[in-house]
């Protein structure tokens, strides 16, 4: 039986990853596995497959193959990397728009001057931002935006890639400073794979009942100090019992506001949430 005595928290927490390093899965699993996954009960915790946007004709082909999405529509979010042309995401929704066996949930690119371009495709964007002096300009591109009524999230990268050092927890609680204060709904990607901050294999990485406490105490005004040190807490005792106590309403503001995060492993932290009592 889960600890809390809601689901609010934890649905479609988890976006499936699987294609995207380190996992690097092929597509054609991807797609059987995250298919396989609808009807576990990991399900309901899990978000759209995330597809780089390159892949939309290989989509198709194997949406078409698996009779399941006659059914019920492969939901899928497609990527387009950070300095990579806008224009992918234009080719992939183009591709997909008339099928109706793979729901497009949103477009991912990153922020660039051109990136309003891509609203006329009246999908969801989720735009990731770097940091520093440019993130607070993307985050008040991306904030007029949203007041202008478009559909749009702000993204930034937890874990590290070759052209990107890991954040550590003065820069994510910079940015979960920055993104709340701005009223803006956001996504974060890479390096979520465990719930508790820690080194793993010798990596630092963020804790994903961290961040959740994080964005909490944010929306009560608590500023960028207090949610560094938030992040960087390892006792796993106290941080369960914190996110236990989160009622219903508090569930949804924190949901609102942190709508999902990608991960390559996707049930990498369901089962560390299962061992907590956290889910079922």
């Amino acid at each position: 039986m889960s600890r809390t005595p809601f689901a609010p928290l934890f649905d479609r927490l988890v976006d499936d990853a699987a294609v995207f390093p380190p996992g690097n899965a092929a597509l054609d699993v991807a797609v059987r596995e995250h298919l396989d996954r609808r009807t576990t009960g990991h399900g309901p915790h899990v978000g759209p497959l995330l597809v780089p946007a390159a892949s939309a004709a290989e989509l198709v082909a194997l949406a078409a193959a698996d009779g399941r999405p006659a059914t019920e529509p492969l939901a899928v979010s497609l990527v387009v990397r950070p300095g990579s042309p806008g224009e992918a995401l234009a080719d992939a929704v183009g591709v997909l728009r008339d099928d109706e066996r793979v729901l497009v949930t949103a477009g991912e690119v990153g922020w660039s001057a051109g990136w309003r371009a891509l609203l006329e495709l009246e999908v969801p964007l989720v735009v990731e931002v770097g940091t520093g002096a440019e993130q607070e300009r993307a985050l008040d591109d991306l904030a007029e935006a949203v007041d202008a009524d478009h559909d749009v999230r702000a993204k930034f990268r937890t874990g590290p890639t070759p052209t990107w050092p890991w954040p550590d927890e003065a820069a994510l609680g910079a940015f979960l400073d920055a993104a709340v204060l701005r009223g803006l709904s956001f996504k974060l990607t890479g390096g979520l794979h465990h719930v508790v901050r820690g080194r793993y294999e010798s990596e630092p990485m963020h804790g994903l009942l961290n961040v959740l406490l994080a964005v909490h105490e944010a929306l009560d005004g608590a500023e960028a100090p207090h949610l560094a040190a938030t992040l960087g807490r390892t006792d796993t005792e106290v941080l369960v019992g914190a996110v236990s106590s989160l009622g219903p309403d508090d569930a949804g503001r924190v949901r609102r506001a942190f709508s999902s995060y990608g991960c390559c492993g996707v049930l990498d932290p369901l089962h560390e949430l299962e061992a907590l009592g956290l889910v079922p």
